[in-house]
This record gives structure tokens, sequence and C-alpha cells, in this order.
């Protein structure tokens, strides 16, 4: 206490000081309502006004000069009444906190006394400039506590206690940061009102209250930050959502496509699942993200799409194909692509369907394309779409061995096939102990 007595004037110029910079920041709040905004500025401006004038009012205690009259009177005068405002402002504060977001319809009839309380004791305050209610000054211009002081204590007493307990009341309206902020400015200056009943020449009250407006201000700032991080949390959460839903329909929409283009053929059904399960197993092993792997999935799903421009007749023929009924068939890739390439937020989609018949030494089709020319993607479902078609079950054969299977593509591998692919298509083959790869007969349309 000795300490407070002892340096009260620097600690009151020091918190002034915070106090006019965060009014300034009060302002510029995007996140509070308007009403809040301004009680919160104010709050901060009365609580700068009230430490100036109560450290001019010790510096200026004694002084017998013209000026030092009137700033002892003024000096005290906005002391007295500075709290009371303050306490005022906190009150539209609370009405607004808790009819904007703890959910009642009105503020409580508490707060409403409250403000009729604070307006009767600002006029009381008032009417001691003139009868000396409160306090006098003798003959040396210095303060003298009267009768009545205890009642400017009283009524601030009154208002806290009235305040705290509505907080205390509608805790569960809040979260837990705003209650703290809430309770703490209403339980501790009242804790200090009553030692500054007793300690005459300490500003305990206005010194607490004022760091209190701070410590408001702060806990404010984070409960906004917190609220600010949810929603962030909370749209990331739609987003993502929203995300997996857009995925689900574009699957459902590929499978059904798919489908559609399986059933073309009698003897490919589940063609294209199977194509897409087995491309997306390699390019799990070649190490890609999960973002690439469902990329690929739904490229190896939807890279027959350009079979629907295929006449039935040729794509059902058992015997063999005319020169000129392989040309229709060849031109599959080039209709998928015309096709696909006009959905523009999935690009690979064309690009699996255009490029899955080209040959890793440029001998295949449609566009002679070799090597690393050929995009990563369709590199994938050549070598799954291959072992597939080997794999199946045709009008003229069964599915191949499994053993004959593996020559292929080893043959394959550097001609027909990118060798990494190749090798990664090996793998699998030698983990299928049961050759459980293949199609299984019962596929459905």
């Amino acid at each position: 206490m000795e300490f407070l007595r002892e340096n009260q004037l620097d600690i009151m110029l020091v918190l002034s000081g915070v106090c006019g910079f965060i009014a300034v920041f009060s302002l510029i709040v995007k996140n509070l309502t308007p009403r809040r905004k301004v009680a919160l500025t104010l709050m901060d401006l009365g609580a700068m006004l009230l430490l100036i004038f109560d450290r001019y009012a010790y510096i200026y205690r004694g002084s017998t000069s013209r000026l030092g009259f009137w700033m002892v009177r003024i000096s005290n005068f906005i002391v007295f009444s500075m709290p009371l405002a303050i306490i005022f402002l906190f009150n539209v504060y609370l009405a607004d906190l808790y009819t904007n977001e703890g959910g009642l319809e009105n503020p409580p009839k508490r707060l409403k006394i409250a403000s009729i309380t604070a307006g009767i004791g600002e006029l009381l305050i008032i009417l001691s400039q003139f009868t000396g209610l409160y306090y006098s000054f003798d003959a040396q211009n210095r303060y003298q506590r009267a009768d009545g002081f205890i009642l400017c204590y009283v009524i601030p007493l009154v208002l806290l206690i009235l305040q705290l307990s509505v907080v205390i009341q509608y805790r569960e309206k809040l979260n837990k940061l705003k209650n703290i902020s809430l309770i703490l400015f209403t339980f501790v200056p009242l804790v200090a009102s009553v030692i500054q009943i007793f300690a005459y020449g300490i500003s305990l009250t206005n010194i607490t209250s004022v760091g209190l407006v701070i410590v408001l201000y702060m806990l404010t700032l984070m409960d906004m930050n917190t609220q600010i991080q949810a929603a962030h949390e909370h749209e990331v959460k739609l987003l993502k959502d929203e995300q997996k839903k857009m995925r689900r329909m574009l699957l459902q929409t590929s499978s059904a496509l798919a489908s559609a283009i399986d059933a073309k053929d009698r003897y490919t059904h589940g063609h294209s699942r199977r194509v897409a399960e087995y491309s997306q197993m390699i390019a799990e092993i070649a190490g890609k993200s999960d973002s690439e792997c469902w990329d690929i999935y739904l490229a190896g799903l939807l890279h027959d799409v350009g079979k629907i421009g295929v006449p039935d007749e040729i794509i059902n023929k058992t015997s063999k194909l005319s020169d000129e009924e392989f040309a229709k068939i060849k031109e599959h890739p080039t209709i998928g692509r015309k096709i696909l390439k006009k959905i523009n937020m999935t690009p690979y989609l064309s690009v699996g369907a255009d490029y899955h018949h080209e040959r890793y030494d440029g001998k295949g089709y449609p566009n002679g394309a070799k090597g690393e020319e050929i995009p990563e993607i369709a590199r994938i479902i050549a070598v799954a779409d291959a072992y597939d078609a080997m794999t199946s079950k045709r009008s003229y054969r069964e599915p191949l061995p499994q053993a004959v299977v593996r020559e292929e593509i080893v043959k394959g591998s550097g001609t027909q096939f990118d060798p990494r692919f190749a090798e990664i298509m090996l793998k699998l083959i030698d983990d299928d102990k049961d050759y459980n790869l293949k199609e299984n007969g019962d596929e459905p349309y």
C-alpha cells in the first residue's frame, strides 16, 4: 500500500496514456455492435480523464493560486463524477451484450435500475458542489471529506452489486472468457471501494477501475479472436463438407456414366471400375498424394467414355474387325477427349481418355506420343487397362492365366508401357497369390 501511495501519480500517468491508445483502437474494432463499441470507447476515454484529473487533484492540492483554486475544484468534480459515468457505460455494455449475444429479448430490469441510480448519483455530485454534501476545501485549498462522503461510495457499490448479480445469474448465456471479464470488472472494484473508505489519500478505487477497463478491452479482443477463430473453423468445416459432397456427387456421376459405357459391351462389365481401381493402386505405390490418387481413379473410371460414339455393332462384334471398323474403334480416345474437355475443373479426365492407348515406344494412337510426352496419368491407366483386358473374360476366351499376364507385362515394359509403372504392376501381380485381381464374372451393369 505504501508503494502505491508513493508511486500513484506515475501509475496514473502511465494508465491514462494506455487508456487513450485503447480508446483509439476501440473505434476501429469491427466485430462489436455499434452500441457496444461506443460504450467501450467512452469507457476508455472516461478512464483516461479520470486519472488525468485525479493526478491534477493531487498536484494542485494545497495551491492557493487562482489556477490551483479552479484546478482542485474541477479535478475533484471529475474524479467523483467519472467513476459513475464509467459504471453507467459498463451498464450499456452489459445490456447490449446480453441482448445481442446472450439471447435475452430485453435487458434485465436490474440494469435499468442501475442506470437510473447512476443518474441520481451524478445529480448528487452536482448538488454537492453547492452544499458540500460529499467534500469541501479548507483555507489552504485542500480537499476534506464531508459528513455525506460515505454516500458517494455507497451508490457505486450498489451499482456494482446489481451488475454483479446480473452477471452471475446469466453466466450460462455467455462463454467463459466473457464471464471472467465481467466478474472482474464488477467484483474487484467492490473490494477496492471498501478498502478506499478506510485508505484516505490513495486513489485505489480509481486506479483499480481504470486497470479493469484496460483488462476488459483486452479480454474483449481475446474473445473476439476466439469467435473469429471459431467462425473460421466453422467455415473450413463447411467447405470441407461441401468438397466431400461435390466429390461424392462427381464419383456417383462418373460411376453412372462408366456403367453406361460398360453396358454397351456385353463382355466388359465392370471394366471401367476395375481399371480405375488398378490405376489407383499403381498410383499409391508410386507415392502419389491422396488428391492425385483420387484424380487418377476418376480418370481411370472415365477413360473409355469415348466409346459412347462408337456403334454398338462394332463394339459387340465377335468376329475379327475390318480395317474400317478398327478405325472407328481407334476414334474413341479422341471422342472421349472432346466430351471430357468441357469439364474445365477436371482437365485430367480428358487427358486420361485421350492418351490411354498411346504406347511408350510411340506406336500407339491417336497421337503417336511416346515416352515422357505421354502424360503420367495416361501411362498409369495404360498399364491398368491392358492388365484388365487380359484378366477379363471375352467372347473368344476366358481370363488369361496369371503367369501369362505377367509375361505380357514384362514384354511390354519399355515398349507398350512406362517401365516404372509396369514394374509396379508386376509387384501387384506377385503379391496377388490367389489371383483375385481379375473379373469375377458377376459384375453388375
